[in-house]
């Protein structure tokens, strides 16, 4: 008896090893990091901490 398994069952995913070079990495990295869509995304985290550093101190003034 043959143990074969049901016609719908999907086959198990195969996994393979991906290499990259490191200084190919480095360089893309560098270059998106000059790049301004990069800067951007800094200007917008930096903004972002401005308001809620604010918004603690508000909240701790208004506790005294």
């Amino acid at each position: 008896m043959s143990t074969k398994p049901p016609p719908s069952a999907a086959p198990p995913p195969v996994v393979s090893e991906v290499r990259y070079s490191l200084p190919d990495m480095l360089k893309e990295l560098q270059i998106e990091r000059a790049a301004s869509s990069f800067s951007m995304e800094k200007l917008d985290q930096v903004e972002i901490v401005k308001l809620f550093k604010t918004k603690a101190a508000r909240r701790a003034k208004s506790q005294k």
